[in-house]
């Protein structure tokens, strides 16, 4: 249950309506706090933290994502954001002339351009598999997913929930698919941990990357990079530093080539086990479903107001914390700082291609007032402005 003792908790700016937890997030204060301390203890000591002490809490971190996920605590390295480990994937992934990497229309666009650039390297292909929007059901998506699939196909990426239209995809029925055909499969979960229960033991994803410092709320760049054994050996890390050929005793190439790469601050990382206390102590599955609810409950709202049809039917297969409305706009930075210069409101306002969305999130210190503030906004901008066609 959310409480107003949790509300309280986040350090967000009381002027502002704030409906965009997708983009970067919130840190409550007591995860800010231990971040803070983290911090000190390396300002105090710099070389005792870096060479030593943050080894131990970089252990501690991964073993407590390791419970938190299902899955071994030694696939697990820890990286700034989801874009640097979809470089990792991109740029060592052995792809030959005429290749291909399989995925969709839908994803988000500093992943598509980062395939897009190591594919054109290597001659190979980036398919981006049409999505027909709205989505009907799961087993539609699979279908049409899988059209894009051809003899060629060396990896499969997909989203677990996207950015731009906030559509959670089947990644499950996807990942069991590949399996079974023997593709390998990476999944971009930026948006899943914190929002669903996500269990990388059986889910069944080779490579999989979360944003921590989303729905999970930790300081901003902290992201989990999971690769399963099998795969380990073929990525390289993109510093080569005191990792390669290390003496370290962890015995894991994995983790000595992407954790040891020279002078960075680890605090962000080094608070994972106070995020996820944090939320265990919130009861986090009941606080995300109340979220999702009220979500879902304003979803058709909007898609009315703005006489436009949802992405997808409003149920948790699809629908989670995150709801993007599709609108009709030319001028869609134009109508973002308006939303937030002359009403107050952080809220996306998205291009993907020919399609515009307007994406709200719904976190534990939201409540309908900031949908309802939302709405009188919008409408005032319908009333006395063209930014949107109706």
């Amino acid at each position: 249950m959310i409480t107003q003792e949790l509300r309280t908790q986040y350090l967000l700016r009381k002027d502002i309506t704030f409906l965009n937890f997708g983009s970067f997030g919130g840190c409550p204060k007591p995860i800010f706090n231990k971040y803070q301390d983290f911090q000190l203890e390396l300002e105090q000591e710099p070389v005792e933290f870096i060479v030593k002490t943050s080894l131990e809490y970089l252990k501690q971190s991964r073993e407590a994502l390791g419970n938190y996920l299902n899955c071994s605590a030694d696939d697990l390295v820890l990286v700034t954001n989801p874009s640097y480990a979809v470089n990792i994937v991109a740029k060592n992934f052995p792809l030959s002339p005429g290749d291909e990497i399989l995925t969709t229309d839908l994803e988000y666009g500093a992943c598509d351009r980062t395939f897009q650039y190591y594919c054109n390297k290597a001659g190979a292909k980036y398919v981006r598999q049409p999505i027909t929007l709205p989505l009907t059901t799961k087993e539609q998506f699979v279908e049409d997913f899988f059209k894009g699939l051809s003899p060629k196909t060396k990896l499969i990426f997909i989203s677990h929930i996207t950015s731009s239209t906030a559509l959670r995809f089947p990644v499950e029925e996807i990942c069991k698919k590949a399996k079974e055909k023997g593709i390998p499969t990476f999944v971009d979960g930026a948006h899943a941990p914190g929002q669903l229960p996500l269990n990388l033991g059986t889910l069944q994803a080779d490579i999989y990357t979360g944003a921590c410092h989303k729905w999970m709320m930790a300081p901003k760049g902290c992201t989990f990079f999971y690769v399963h054994p099998t795969f380990q050996h073929l990525f390289d890390p993109l510093i080569i530093s005191w990792g390669f050929n290390s003496t370290s005793p962890s015995h894991s190439l994995f983790l000595d080539y992407h954790q040891t790469q020279g002078t960075r601050d680890l605090s962000a990382f080094c608070t994972i086990p106070a995020v996820i206390a944090f939320m265990d102590q919130y009861n986090w599955p009941a606080v995300a479903k109340e979220c999702r609810t009220l979500t879902q409950e304003n979803a058709l709202h909007f898609c009315k107001l703005f006489n436009s049809i949802p992405n997808s039917p409003i149920t948790d297969d699809f629908i989670l914390q995150l709801f993007s409305i599709p609108i009709q706009t030319s001028q869609p930075i134009v109508l973002k700082d308006l939303l937030f210069e002359k009403y107050k409101i952080e809220i996306p306002v998205m291009p993907h291609e020919n399609k515009v969305f307007l994406r709200y999130s719904i976190q534990a210190y939201n409540t309908q007032k900031d949908l309802d503030i939302l709405t009188d906004a919008l409408r005032d901008i319908i009333k006395t402005t063209n930014l949107i066609d109706i």
